[in-house]
């Protein structure tokens, strides 16, 4: 039996360890029809902004890793640019403001690293997400047509992080 996750208030968000490995991999399947490989989150583990959300504070015999954050630098010429590649809450724990607590510490945790701007791709039916994203500054910048294996076309969208806090 799945049980709702407590509010965002009684979730801890922290640096993603090797040992949640095996939990955001299952977020991610359960979320995405095309998850990235175990792989992928295992080359993130250390950086800065690979984070998680868990239920009960980060030191809970009895924690539950509900949602996750992958955003990271590339290169933009002089000046970082900060890339939010993934988030997923699991669909038990949604509602809960999660999402938006892990967007806004991975943003504050970018912002930290002396990013002034980050980018995504959003599925371009992904509504939810495109008021999650429009909520913390996030603005249409283009469409990549054709973006996702499966035909739909993405949205590129941009914010501007000079005025935020840092994590």
């Amino acid at each position: 039996m799945t049980t709702a996750a407590p509010p965002a208030a009684e979730t801890a968000i922290r640096r993603a360890a090797r040992a949640d490995l095996l939990d955001v991999f299952d977020i991610e399947k359960e979320v995405f029809d095309q998850p990235w490989p175990y792989s992928a989150f295992e080359r993130q583990v250390g950086t800065p902004a690979f984070l998680v959300s868990e239920t009960g504070g980060p030191v809970a015999a009895d924690g539950e890793i509900t949602g996750f954050v992958v955003a990271d630098t590339i290169p933009n010429h002089r000046q970082p640019l900060g890339h939010v590649k993934d988030i997923a809450v699991r669909p038990a724990a949604r509602g809960q403001g999660i999402g938006a607590a892990l967007l806004r510490r991975s943003l504050a945790a970018l912002a930290g690293q002396g990013v002034r701007s980050a980018k995504l791709e959003v599925r371009q039916s992904n509504d939810a997400a495109m008021r999650l994203y429009e909520r913390h500054g996030f603005e249409y910048l283009r469409t990549l047509p054709q973006y996702y294996s499966d035909g739909e076309d993405a949205y590129v969208l941009v914010a501007n992080l000079e005025d935020r806090d840092s994590f």
